[in-house]
């Protein structure tokens, strides 16, 4: 493993060495493969314009970043920006400098790499729902095989250039980013074939919601009674990181397990709700859905700058939880429920 943690050092130098004047550009792709995008940007478009597609995103991610969890416990991967300061792989020679950025200093595990994974899964589910538009549409042969040679491209450059962005900013080495994509694809592949999700319960989602919150704790329970520190990426983190306002909490593995288990909730809630009408969603108009997704992403957006203190680690990860939810029922049943109020007051005025 040594060996192969220094060639992924060694092509991590190169990236931050030749292509330093890209740093911008993989900036923003590891940003946009973090769950966050999904869940607060691409969740509502999809959710009001393909309402399958949107909640077959949820799950995806949810059940893909959940896996990825318990996979990182599992093989307890090492992260270039430490790993690289405590190996005696470079023996008395000097061993590689690696620059650091602001979203370096994840303190989980690095194997598989969530960001690949989540991205892969995501991709797959947007590719998989336009090529199936396509064929409702009944698109020509040649047309479809263009169509889906074309976003197939397009999910390997983006997974390429998620890689790279992940590998440049020292947060993995390559063959965890590779790991990353290929179960993330596996994963989106295996949920989408199950078709009880989208006509799921709310007793379905609770249920869920508390057999994979209950399956990771008592994972990590368990760990820790065979003498297993889960916890020892984060001292690593904070020791190895430049800056010490760079290692968040929000990075933390219970961080993300909370953070998922109240978007399934929160999902579960909103399409259960009594404000939530399936019927009218169905026959809406194509301005109700615009508006339904413009105001869902502005709200989204200014409830994502809500943020709360980490020094109280039982109530960050319970605001989380809650924030999560919270941030599910906007674009399923607050939001669409809102405008479809105003729009039969103002209808109600009109006829009088």
């Amino acid at each position: 493993m040594d060996l192969l943690h220094s060639r992924g050092v060694d092509l991590a130098v190169h990236l931050q060495t030749r292509y330093s004047r890209y740093e911008g550009l993989f900036g923003l792709a590891s940003a946009m493969a973090d769950l966050h995008t999904a869940f607060f940007g691409l969740f509502p478009i999809w959710f009001h314009l393909r309402r399958e597609t949107g909640l077959r995103l949820i799950w995806v991610a949810v059940i893909g970043d959940w896996l990825n969890l318990v996979l990182k416990w599992v093989l307890s991967g090492e992260r270039p920006y430490w790993w690289v300061h405590e190996t005696r792989f470079y023996a008395a020679g000097e061993a590689p400098t690696l620059k650091q950025f602001p979203i370096t200093c994840e303190t989980g595990p690095g194997s598989p790499s969530g960001h690949a994974m989540g991205s892969a899964g995501v991709w797959y589910v947007m590719v998989t729902a336009l090529l199936s538009v396509a064929a409702e549409k009944k698109c020509p042969p040649s047309s479809y095989k263009l169509l889906r040679g074309g976003l197939w491209a397009l999910v390997a450059l983006v997974e390429l250039v998620v890689g790279m962005s992940r590998v440049y900013m020292a947060a993995h080495f390559p063959h965890q980013v590779v790991a990353g994509a290929i179960t993330g694809i596996l994963v989106a592949e295996v949920v989408s074939r199950q078709k009880w999700i989208y006509s799921a319960s709310l007793n379905q989602y609770f249920f869920t919601t508390l057999f994979l919150t209950t399956f990771a704790v008592g994972f990590y329970l368990l760990l820790r009674a065979l003498g297993v520190d889960l916890l020892w990426t984060l001292e690593k983190a904070q020791k190895w990181c430049v800056r010490p306002e760079w290692v968040h909490l929000d990075t933390t593995p219970f961080a993300s397990l909370l953070r998922n288990m109240g978007t399934l909730f929160g999902l579960g809630l909103g399409l259960h709700s009594p404000l939530y009408a399936p019927a009218a969603r169905k026959n809406a108009t194509l301005a109700f859905k615009m508006g339904s997704i413009t105001i869902s992403v502005v709200l989204l957006q200014l409830l994502d700058g809500w943020t709360f203190s980490s020094d109280d680690h039982v109530t960050f990860y319970a605001l989380s939880f809650c924030k999560s939810a919270f941030a599910l029922l906007i674009p399923t049943t607050l939001v669409p429920w809102a405008i479809g109020t105003i729009c039969k007051t103002k209808k109600g005025k009109k006829n009088v």
